[in-house]
């Protein structure tokens, strides 16, 4: 990502200066606010409060130009509250889901995740994408959408423009999947069960999974949101991995440090406490809301710092790369289901 004041300034000054971030927070704040009113009263589950609270920030970069009194606040939305956000989705997931799922349903997820990550980044060379852009859409696509690309890229290191280029590729193609998978389903004559592997295996985002399964019904709803949850569980060992083969090529930052995801210790720590403890709904409930929230701000924060003439400069060979990761992820997880 660009660098920002808060990236460029001493650690202990950042924390000092609390009111400088003010400025930014409350931007980003009101966008993620506007976003989630404006997503529950539109009721489209394919227009995401996250998504919508992107497209207001970067009409506002784009029309009006930067905010620098706002720089700071942007980037601490940006970085710091986006790791806790993946932190809290930790709270949302148990390990009782993977055990649901069963271990042909959890092998299903698991190798069309890999290979899918594996073949969109072979894909990505092969059309000459830039690997860090290849590397974000393959994480939007084989894990869970725009949650994956903000938190692959905290190793993958891309620029803003490839984090928005990636997340509007997941959006798109998985908002087409979501349509397009219960007639698919339909007309093979799926098993709601067998649908919603299918689907939890598959679509993108976790609402998009959400829309597609309860459509054929409650149960294939059911096998299709344990089946994406267990997939999200998977994004943890996912960049641990990424940020151990960064280490290895020399993928390290400029400063030669190497990136140290300790948000995914975090995020394994919560899903842990969850499987432990009973937690309270209620508590479980205002986590998950907060870890929606803070989700908003960062994206909203993305926004704000992408330039819409850089995007079009990277053409139309990231949206091929996208397409061709979606039809894979699909027709892998059909195969695999049907024969399975």
């Amino acid at each position: 990502m660009t660098d920002t004041p808060l990236d460029s300034a001493p650690r202990g000054l950042a924390r000092i200066d609390r009111a400088g971030l003010l400025p930014g927070l409350a931007l980003t704040g009101g966008l993620a606010l506007v976003a989630l009113g404006l997503h529950r009263a539109l009721g489209i589950p394919a227009l995401s409060p996250l998504v919508l609270a992107m497209v207001m920030g970067m009409a506002i970069r784009n029309g009006i130009g930067p905010v620098p009194l706002a720089a700071p606040g942007i980037a601490f939305s940006l970085k710091r509250l986006l790791r806790l956000a993946i932190v809290l989705l930790g709270v949302q997931l148990t390990l009782g889901q993977l055990a649901a799922v069963g271990p042909v349903g959890l092998g299903i997820v698991a190798v069309t995740l890999c290979s899918t990550f594996l073949f969109t980044k072979a894909m990505a060379r092969l059309l000459g994408v830039e690997r860090r852009l290849g590397e974000l859409i393959a994480a939007g696509t084989s894990v869970c959408g725009a949650s994956a690309v903000l938190a692959c890229n905290t190793v993958t290191r891309g620029s803003d423009e490839d984090v928005a280029y990636a997340i509007a590729c997941v959006t798109v193609f998985g908002s087409a999947a979501m349509l397009s998978f219960p007639l698919i389903g339909t007309a093979l004559h799926l098993t709601p069960q067998a649908y919603g592997l299918w689907a939890g295996a598959s679509i993108h985002e976790v609402a998009q999974v959400v829309g597609a399964s309860f459509a054929l019904g409650d149960a294939a709803g059911q096998a299709g949101t344990v089946a994406k949850l267990s997939r999200v569980i998977l994004l943890a060992p996912l960049i641990l991995a990424l940020a151990r083969v960064g280490r290895w090529r020399g993928h390290a930052p400029a400063d030669g440090a190497a990136p140290m995801p300790w948000f995914v210790v975090g995020f394994l720590a919560m899903v842990g406490v969850n499987s432990v403890l009973d937690l309270p709904e209620a508590a479980q409930h205002g986590l998950a809301l907060t870890a929606s929230f803070l989700l908003t701000v960062a994206l909203a924060a993305m926004g704000l710092e992408t330039d819409i003439r850089k995007l079009r400069q990277k053409g139309l060979r990231p949206l091929l790369l996208g397409a061709a990761a979606s039809v894979f992820v699909a027709g892998l997880a059909l195969a695999l289901v049907v024969l399975l």
